[in-house]
Protein backbone atom coordinates (compact mmCIF):
# COMPACT_ATOMS: atom_id res chain seq x y z
CA UNK A 1 0.00 0.00 0.00
CA UNK A 2 1.06 3.23 -0.76
CA UNK A 3 2.33 5.66 1.81
CA UNK A 4 2.23 9.53 1.53
CA UNK A 5 5.03 11.89 2.65
CA UNK A 6 3.36 15.34 2.95
CA UNK A 7 5.67 18.11 3.29
CA UNK A 8 5.22 21.57 4.62
CA UNK A 9 6.34 23.81 1.79
CA UNK A 10 6.19 27.44 3.73
CA UNK A 11 8.02 26.03 7.04
CA UNK A 12 10.57 28.67 7.97
CA UNK A 13 13.09 28.02 11.09
CA UNK A 14 14.61 30.50 13.22
CA UNK A 15 17.18 32.39 11.38
CA UNK A 16 15.26 31.44 8.18
CA UNK A 17 16.91 33.98 5.37
CA UNK A 18 14.45 35.54 3.06
CA UNK A 19 16.48 36.40 0.61
CA UNK A 20 17.31 32.58 -0.11
CA UNK A 21 14.31 32.86 -2.34
CA UNK A 22 12.39 29.80 -0.88
CA UNK A 23 11.30 28.80 2.33
CA UNK A 24 13.15 26.19 4.49
CA UNK A 25 10.18 23.91 3.93
CA UNK A 26 10.46 23.88 -0.24
CA UNK A 27 14.11 23.12 0.08
CA UNK A 28 13.26 20.03 2.40
CA UNK A 29 10.33 19.28 0.04
CA UNK A 30 13.05 19.25 -2.87
CA UNK A 31 15.19 17.01 -1.50
CA UNK A 32 12.20 14.55 -0.08
CA UNK A 33 10.59 14.53 -3.19
CA UNK A 34 14.24 13.38 -5.02
CA UNK A 35 14.79 10.73 -2.21
CA UNK A 36 11.58 9.22 -3.14
CA UNK A 37 11.04 9.30 -6.91
CA UNK A 38 12.32 6.18 -7.56
CA UNK A 39 10.18 4.52 -4.30
CA UNK A 40 7.43 2.60 -5.53
CA UNK A 41 4.81 2.59 -2.35
CA UNK A 42 6.23 6.28 -1.21
CA UNK A 43 4.66 9.23 -3.10
CA UNK A 44 4.99 12.58 -2.00
CA UNK A 45 2.91 15.85 -2.13
CA UNK A 46 3.74 19.54 -0.83
CA UNK A 47 1.08 21.91 1.30
CA UNK A 48 1.02 25.00 2.93
CA UNK A 49 1.19 24.98 6.20
CA UNK A 50 0.86 22.08 8.66
CA UNK A 51 0.61 24.48 11.83
CA UNK A 52 3.53 23.61 13.43
CA UNK A 53 5.36 26.52 13.09
CA UNK A 54 7.48 26.70 15.95
CA UNK A 55 9.03 22.81 14.94
CA UNK A 56 9.63 23.52 11.45
CA UNK A 57 10.70 22.21 8.97
CA UNK A 58 7.12 19.17 9.20
CA UNK A 59 6.35 16.55 7.53
CA UNK A 60 3.37 13.89 8.01
CA UNK A 61 3.59 10.32 6.84
CA UNK A 62 0.12 8.78 5.80
CA UNK A 63 -1.40 6.08 4.35
CA UNK A 64 -5.08 4.95 4.30
CA UNK A 65 -6.19 2.46 7.02
CA UNK A 66 -2.86 2.50 9.23
CA UNK A 67 -1.35 4.67 11.75
CA UNK A 68 -0.52 7.98 10.82
CA UNK A 69 2.34 10.51 11.96
CA UNK A 70 3.81 14.21 12.42
CA UNK A 71 7.59 14.88 12.63
CA UNK A 72 9.69 17.89 12.98
CA UNK A 73 12.47 19.93 13.47
CA UNK A 74 14.19 18.77 10.51
CA UNK A 75 17.20 21.08 9.19
CA UNK A 76 16.57 20.68 5.13
CA UNK A 77 19.29 18.60 4.20
CA UNK A 78 19.87 15.44 2.50
CA UNK A 79 20.72 13.33 5.11
CA UNK A 80 17.11 13.97 6.70
CA UNK A 81 15.33 13.64 3.52
CA UNK A 82 16.80 10.48 2.57
CA UNK A 83 15.52 9.04 6.49
CA UNK A 84 12.05 10.36 5.97
CA UNK A 85 11.86 8.45 2.58
CA UNK A 86 13.17 5.07 4.09
CA UNK A 87 11.29 5.55 6.89
CA UNK A 88 8.05 5.90 4.57
CA UNK A 89 8.60 3.23 2.62
CA UNK A 90 9.17 1.03 5.82
CA UNK A 91 5.73 2.20 7.12
CA UNK A 92 4.42 1.29 3.61
CA UNK A 93 6.08 -2.34 3.89
CA UNK A 94 3.87 -2.68 7.57
CA UNK A 95 0.09 -3.79 7.45
CA UNK A 96 -0.79 -1.59 10.68
CA UNK A 97 2.03 1.31 9.69
CA UNK A 98 3.81 0.79 13.14
CA UNK A 99 7.57 0.57 12.29
CA UNK A 100 9.40 -1.01 15.29
CA UNK A 101 11.82 1.58 17.35
CA UNK A 102 15.08 -0.55 16.12
CA UNK A 103 14.00 -0.32 12.48
CA UNK A 104 13.89 3.94 12.81
CA UNK A 105 16.62 5.53 10.35
CA UNK A 106 18.86 7.42 12.98
CA UNK A 107 18.11 11.11 11.57
CA UNK A 108 14.33 10.72 12.24
CA UNK A 109 14.82 9.75 15.87
CA UNK A 110 13.44 12.25 18.34
CA UNK A 111 11.34 14.44 15.49
CA UNK A 112 8.22 12.13 16.33
CA UNK A 113 5.85 14.84 17.17
CA UNK A 114 1.98 13.03 16.85
CA UNK A 115 0.33 9.99 15.71
CA UNK A 116 -2.73 9.48 14.85
CA UNK A 117 -4.80 6.36 14.85
CA UNK A 118 -6.79 5.09 11.26
CA UNK A 119 -10.14 6.48 10.69
CA UNK A 120 -12.81 3.91 11.34
CA UNK A 121 -15.17 3.54 8.52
Amino acid sequence: MTTVITICDTCKREGWDAASGRTDGEALAELVEAAAAAIPDVKTRRHSCLMGCDRACNITVQATGKMNYTLGRFDPEAEAAQAIVEYAAKHAATETGVVPYRDWPQPIKGHFVTRHPPILD
